[in-house]
């Protein structure tokens, strides 16, 4: 499942996953959250992850080692004090899963477990911002959008629109925005596209 293509060149490039092990070794929500604050480039610890996790710092530890394990994350240099490992991604520019025509059943069912892992991470995030709503902002209410578009295209023609998309989004990305206005928020633009199943003909074949 081919993820962020056409983004910016300056961009830097994501490692591609297709190895089995490897994704189940990300298929775990605490360790999706732990890569996406190693790709802000942000460095740190088992208690630092801790607070954005949810966990214990045993339990994040754990899973930190899991993904040095995986080959996913390293250990940086030490802050000084020497009491606690810091970590930072082996390839600065993240991750991408991307499984290869005729791969075998165990890599295909692998990806298919992370991908529904990462598919209920962020819906959970659309669920909590409707939970949120009453409490939030009017501005930022009015600014935010969930909606779902009808299109036909061909291959070529989605690829394009993909490609476009990521373009769009990128000069707004973490990474190319080292100093956001003030007044920024970190949003979550879930961007979808799925071929939905074949209609049956008129006489049901």
């Amino acid at each position: 499942m081919a993820e962020d293509e056409g983004v910016a060149d300056e961009a830097p490039k994501r490692a591609k996953i297709s190895d089995p092990l490897v994704m189940r070794a990300l298929a775990h929500p605490a360790r999706l959250t732990i890569l996406e604050e190693l790709a802000l480039g942000r460095a740190g610890t088992a208690t630092e992850f801790a607070a954005v996790c949810g966990l214990t710092p045993s339990a994040t530890s754990y899973h930190l080692r899991a993904l040095a394990r995986a080959g996913l994350v390293q250990e940086a240099p030490g802050r000084g004090d020497g009491r606690e490992r810091v970590w930072q991604l082996v390839v600065s520019g993240g991750y991408e899963v991307e499984i290869r025509p005729g791969s075998d059943a165990e890599t295909i069912k692998a990806e298919q477990e992370l991908v529904l892992i990462w598919l209920a991470r962020s819906e959970a995030r659309v669920r909590n911002w409707v939970v949120r709503w009453p409490d939030e902002p009017r501005e930022w209410y009015e600014a935010a959008s969930l909606s779902e578009t009808m299109i036909v295209a061909t291959v070529d023609e989605l690829r394009d629109l993909n490609r476009k998309v990521a373009a769009l989004l990128q000069p707004y990305a973490l990474s190319h925005r080292a100093e956001p206005p003030p007044e920024s928020r970190m949003l979550a633009i879930g961007y979808r596209t799925v071929p939905l199943p074949d209609k049956p003909d008129k006489s049901g074949h």
